[in-house]
């Protein structure tokens, strides 16, 4: 309807839509009822463009961050994207959704860790895996691992990390 609305407008070849949602919510997965995680659920989000040019209806399968529209949209609009952005432009994901995929994808989320206090926790997202590492805040050590195979555990059920064969 937007888009309709778009072209009924006449603005539709000068406009660009970017559309990203907010994450999941557990609902007792992983014995949470909570927004806000390190888990696929929480940190997974829909994002959407629509731009003079681009294919309508295109799906593709890279990760991406939302750190990643801000240089989307300045090279989409033809501008130089700034040196030193974290993220990155997704407009070659735009042309060709087949492009090669970008190889991870960053999120953080802070929790307590009981005894040994505030943990930030930092993962990192290619196509298979997740590996999130628990970080102490005054000290920076490691307090948990924790690694997801996405491809055959994509609720992430079992922490791979934690198999006494995998310790290393």
């Amino acid at each position: 309807k937007v888009l309709d609305a778009l072209d009924a407008s006449g603005f539709a070849q000068n406009t660009i839509i970017v559309m990203w949602g907010d994450h999941g919510w557990h609902l007792g997965d992983h014995g949470m009822w909570c927004k806000h995680t390190n888990y696929e659920q929480a940190a997974h989000i829909p994002l959407l463009v629509a731009a003079p040019g681009l294919k309508a209806g295109v799906k593709s399968g890279s990760l991406v961050e939302t750190v990643d529209i801000y240089p989307t949209l300045a090279d989409v609009c033809g501008l130089a994207i700034p040196a030193g952005l974290a993220g990155q432009s997704l407009k070659p994901f735009l042309d060709n959704p087949a492009a090669p995929k970008q190889k991870i994808a960053i999120s953080q989320y802070p929790r307590s860790a009981g005894p040994a206090g505030p943990v930030m926790g930092y993962s990192l997202r290619d196509e298979r895996w997740r590996l999130t590492l628990w970080r102490e805040r005054a000290t920076n050590a490691i307090h948990a691992t924790e690694l997801y195979d996405e491809a055959n555990d994509p609720h992430e059920t079992v922490n791979v990390a934690s198999r006494p064969e995998n310790a290393e």
